[in-house]
């Protein structure tokens, strides 16, 4: 054998070595999975909508009744409901399967939101316009929760997890940058309800999408489950153990980090006279959250996801300080652009534990109680720390409020690490049993 041919046949088998060695596993593969890029880009769509759909019920509100508190009431109905409704919802998605219950989910949004604009023109009073905005938020599907319960079930116990995760994040970012700023675009350019109405097509154009790519979706609960084992499988301890008590913590912890930051960003810039900047700031921290999402999700670590969630929170504690000291509008974007990096990975590893230590029967309400507990940690944390900064602290008073809430969850993560790290190495196990034995984990 010749020293080219001996290359040509080494040469692949080297490389395949190698990369097996780094422990490393890209977003191409993860993709590449059968039936994940169907699912995944159907739901991007989906994911701008949904992003747009809260700013562009304030314009369309406001815009036709003149009034800022009642498009205030309004889109406060459409969180409230989208936060409690969403893990119930989940729920029926766990136990009959995802296409079952959102074909009828979007249907219901999309006559919701029918109402909602019509009600909106024809200048009606605020109760009506509250009660469809509570019917458009309770049937706004989470399609962050549907989409992390699909790449569980496609590569549970595999390397391409991580990366999966990552791709969930970064589509969430780019989605939260880009959602707003187009809903803002319309109503202001085209009509005051385009902006509600380009979102809600998304929503239940690309719901019906992802809807039809069944390939991929769970089993239900409903299906898999024997007899004796259907009733504990969907109950509550199926869920809410202690484990997952500890990840629902770190996840409303992010959301206060976001509530938080959002005011006291908004009234650092006022008393510096940068109002203008406020959302240059706030974007800052943004793109280096998803900056730091695309970097962290390439990789597999050799460390326990349960000892990296202690690691990325200990280090959002410590960023969190750093606005304290900050004296100039540049400093503060320094600053976010430091603890913006802890971000992403936050929510990837998170969502990895979670993937890990919940009942893989109720694993869609798992995602979407930790969505909820997220936009419960911002809609809390901006109404407290709005109260805050208008007091003699001023802004600085309302980036402590993170700083606080980081280092106690932080610390909560610590007492819990030998609970998490034995949940995720007994799903680790038990994975790897089923990939030997050839069977589906």
């Amino acid at each position: 054998m010749t020293a080219r041919h001996w290359f040509r046949r080494t040469a692949p088998e080297f490389h395949r070595a190698v990369r097996a060695r780094a422990g490393t596993a890209s977003y191409r593969s993860a993709l590449r999975t059968p039936g994940a890029a169907a699912f995944f880009l159907a739901a991007a769509p989906a994911r701008l909508g949904v992003a747009m759909a809260g700013l562009g019920i304030v314009w369309l509100i406001h815009a036709e009744t003149g009034s800022f508190g009642a498009a205030g009431l309004v889109t406060g109905s459409f969180a409230v409901a989208e936060t409690l409704v969403g893990p119930q919802t989940a729920r029926l998605m766990d136990r009959f399967g995802q296409p079952r219950v959102l074909v009828p989910l979007l249907c219901g949004h999309a006559g919701a939101i029918s109402v909602l604009v019509a009600l909106a023109v024809t200048k009606a009073s605020a109760m009506p316009l509250m009660a469809a905005g509570l019917a458009a938020g309770a049937t706004i599907p989470q399609f962050g929760a549907l989409t992390a319960a699909r790449w569980s079930v496609l590569l549970h116990g595999r390397a391409e997890l991580t990366p999966a995760f990552g791709l969930e994040t970064i589509s969430n970012e780019v989605a939260f940058l880009l959602g707003p700023a187009l809903a803002v675009l319309m109503a202001t350019q085209v009509h005051p309800a385009a902006g509600t109405v380009l979102a809600g097509t998304l929503v239940v154009g690309a719901g019906l999408a992802f809807a039809a790519s069944r390939r991929t979706a769970p089993a239900p609960a409903a299906a898999t489950a024997s007899a004796p084992d259907r009733r504990t499988a969907r109950g509550p301890g199926a869920l809410f153990t202690r484990n997952f008590a500890t990840l629902l913590a770190a996840n409303l912890a992010l959301g206060v980090f976001f509530g938080s930051t959002q005011v006291s960003v908004s009234a650092f810039a006022h008393v510096h006279h940068a109002a203008a900047e406020a959302g240059l700031l706030y974007g800052l921290m943004s793109c280096a959250s998803l900056l730091a999402g695309l970097a962290y999700g390439r990789h597999r670590r050799r460390t326990s996801p349960a000892a990296q969630l202690r690691l990325i929170l200990a280090f959002l504690a410590c960023a969190s300080l750093l606005p304290l000291l900050a004296d100039a509008p540049w400093q503060l974007g320094l600053a976010l652009m430091l603890s913006g990096a802890g971000v992403a990975p936050c929510v990837i590893v998170s969502s990895t534990l979670i993937e890990s230590v919940v009942d893989r029967s109720v694993l869609t309400q798992a995602f979407t109680w930790a969505n909820s507990a997220s936009a419960a940690g911002i809609a809390v944390s901006a109404a407290v720390v709005g109260r805050l900064v208008d007091g003699p602290g001023g802004a600085r008073a309302g980036f402590t409020v993170p700083v606080l809430v980081l280092t106690a969850t932080t610390v909560l993560t610590w007492f819990g690490r030998h609970a998490l790290t034995a949940a995720t190495a007994a799903s680790g196990q038990r994975s790897s049993e089923a990939q030997s034995a050839g069977v589906e984990p």
